[in-house]
This record gives structure tokens, sequence and C-alpha cells, in this order.
């Protein structure tokens, strides 16, 4: 072949190459994107359950009423087949009574609509919420890679009163609600009971729950009631919420993850929710408890390892996300945002803590211990009074001067 006709065939070759692998590399996107969009479709279809009734709430929030059997949990082996269990005694030194208004501290309540009995009301995962998230795989879970309390070297911080060294059983605490600031889209902020045992390795056993601030998990960044649980330090097992098959609930009047109304104000108004956690000792079953006498469900004991017997620990505070998305500190607020020495209607706090005995029992802490593992950007002051027993406030603005 000459040199005259391998110039222009060289020239067409390349063309033709050029518009067949932009073309190629143009459609590769869209099917991985196609991909993409089937198994997130996939994973809300197992997830969301058909409901029987349909909310909307004022905050965007949509609520479906599911027929307890249908919810998420019953999705497990163990469960399957099953309905919810009868309520379990309760432990001794609790005052239940019931608090008509206690059910109605969440904005989709605000409706004027409710569940009918037999239903649970349970807050519907959009594909939003899955697109946000880093992968369908690890949403709606913590992504913790260490839980020890001497590093935060994956940006977890904390400023937390424990107890440990003792069998527990539960735990109690109100918790003051606030709406923190939140820097970005991957990080959060919240205020939780901790009911942990196992070592602070691969066999970690957690049952959790409190308010959080999360933007990855909800889209927005109004404060929300929560569940978590995990028996292998955050790594495969678990979840917020109903997002997968573990908790169940028994409750058809508050939605786990919708937002908390009111909140507190500095120098204002001030709001807490008060929470249990306790072993039902008839059947071993973890079960949570709101305000005086309103049970929202429990997690089966099947779900543990070291939890299927007692907690070693029992912690109560706040968490935050610390990414250094700017390359300094995050002006994540953990509270209120604000340092604990503000004392009252400026600090959050936790108050009239509490644990459960072996034998049922609900008594004061007499070894509470309180740990800020970055004073200087969230701290915690404990202390002891007649009306609100054992206390600490808690919290802080997250970077300022002595935060860089």
């Amino acid at each position: 072949m000459s040199t005259t006709i391998l110039v222009p065939f060289l020239l067409l070759l390349l063309m033709v190459c050029h518009v067949a692998c932009s073309f190629e590399n143009q459609t590769f996107r869209p099917l991985e994107e196609l991909r993409k969009l089937r198994t997130i479709r996939n994973h809300l279809q197992q997830i969301n359950k058909p409901s029987v009734k349909t909310i909307q709430s004022p905050d965007g929030d949509i609520i479906d009423c599911v027929v307890s059997h249908r919810q998420p949990a019953f999705d497990h082996p163990l469960l399957r087949g099953q309905k919810p269990l009868d309520p379990p005694e309760r432990p001794k030194g609790h005052k239940s009574k019931s608090e008509k208004m206690s059910e109605n501290f969440q904005v989709w309540s605000f409706s004027g609509e409710s569940c009918p009995e037999g239903t649970i009301p349970i807050r519907r995962t959009t594909e939003n919420d899955l697109l946000r998230a880093s992968s369908v795989t690890t949403f709606g879970r913590k992504l913790i890679t260490s839980f020890r309390r001497d590093t935060t070297g994956d940006g977890h911080e904390h400023a937390v009163g424990y107890v440990s060294g003792d069998e527990y059983y539960g735990a109690k605490a109100s918790i003051n609600v606030w709406a923190p600031l939140v820097e970005n889209q991957y990080e959060f902020s919240l205020s939780q009971i901790w009911v942990i045992s196992g070592s602070f390795g691969d066999d970690l056993n957690t049952i959790e729950a409190g308010w959080q601030v999360s933007p990855e998990l909800y889209g927005d960044s109004f404060p929300r009631f929560f569940t978590y649980w995990t028996t292998d330090a955050y790594q495969a097992t678990g979840c917020y919420n109903l997002l997968c098959s573990g908790f169940v609930q028994v409750n058809n009047k508050i939605a786990i993850g919708a937002a908390i109304s009111p909140t507190s104000s500095y120098s204002g108004g001030q709001f807490d929710i008060s929470l249990l956690i306790w072993k039902d000792p008839k059947h071993g079953n973890w079960w949570l408890e709101f305000g005086s006498g309103v049970l929202v469900g429990y997690w089966p004991s099947f779900l543990f390892s070291h939890l299927g017997d007692h907690a070693s620990m029992v912690q109560f505070g706040g968490e935050v996300v610390n990414s250094r998305s700017s390359g300094s500190h995050t002006s994540t607020q953990m509270g209120s945002g604000h340092f604990a020495e503000e004392g009252f209607a400026k600090a959050s706090y936790f108050r009239n803590l509490q644990v459960v005995d072996w034998d049922n029992n609900l008594i004061p802490l007499n070894n509470l211990k309180v740990l800020a593992d970055h004073p200087n950007c969230y701290d915690i002051q404990g202390g002891i009074n007649n009306v609100w027993g054992n206390y600490f406030y808690y919290g802080g603005p997250g970077r300022n001067i002595k935060c860089p």
C-alpha cells in the first residue's frame, strides 16, 4: 500500500474510532446510572412496605401506615410469620402513667391524621434518600472504623457520661432536644443513650436511642427521633430505625425517624424527651419506652451475642462527625452549640439518669464518669441534685479559637 493511500486510511480509521469510542463512553455512563437506579428501586421495594393509609407530613415526609406484622422486622427468618409481642413487665420504681400529650411530639402528627390500630407509622424512604447515601449497601448505617474512647481517628467526637464495671439491664434519661447546626451533608450531630456490651473490637454490641440531625440520612436539618443497633461494631449488622430487619415496633402513634417538635431555644423554652431501654426479664428482649408509659417496641434478644445476657456499660451524651472538609475542625454543633458552663436554657442537658439492675429495679447511678475527647470543641460537666438526680450539661460549637 502506498503512502498516499495509507495516510487517508489512517485518518479515516482514527475518525471512526473517535466516533465509536466517544459513543461507547457516552452510553457507558447511562448504563451505570440505570444499574444504580435499578438497585435503588429494588432496595426501596424491600424496605417500603405496602400501606393501608398514607399521611402527608407538614415537613414533607410521607408516613405509611403499615400492618404491624408486615413491618421490616418480620422479614427476618426468625420472626417470619410471627406478630409483635405483648407488653412486658416494666422495671420497678418506674412511674408509668398515660400521657397523651407525650405522643404528639412529632411534626407529622400535627396533620391531624393518625394510623389505625393494628398498624404502625413508618417514614417512607425515597429515591433521594438513597441517592444521598455513599452506597445502597451502607444506607441507614453508622460508618465507624473505630469505637475506642481513647482515639477519634475516624472523625467521631463525643462528650459523654458513662457507667461501667457492673451488669446493666437497662437505662433511662430525659434528653434536652435542640436543632444543632450541621456543617455539611456527610456529618451529623446526635444525643442519645448507648447500652453496650462486648469489647470495643469487632464483637461490640450496642442498642441506641435518642435524637439526631443527619442531612445525609434524612435530607434536612430537623432533629429526629431515632433508634440504632449493631452486633459487630457497626460493620455489617444493624441499622437506624426500621431500615433493616431488627427493631419490632408496637406503637401506632410514633414514627421512628420523624422530626421532633418543639425544640429548645437559647434563653427560651426548653423541651426534653424521656427514654427508657430495658431488658424484659421473661423473654430477654430489649424494650424501648417513650415518655411515661408509651411503648415504642423492642429489639429481639436473638439479634445479639453479648447483649443476649446483659450490658457491661451504659453511655449518655452527644456525638458528632468531624470530617475536616475545609481543612479545619468542623463547625458542626453538639447539643445547643454552647459549652456546658453556660448552664440551663443555654447548654444542652441530660437529666434523671438511671440504670436497671439484675432484679429489674430502676436505680440511680453511683459512679457516673464524664468524658469529652475534644474538650476545647465540645465539653461536659456532671452534677447531682434532688430534682434532676444524676445530670450533666454538655456540647459546644465545634470550631473556635481554641478548636482550630
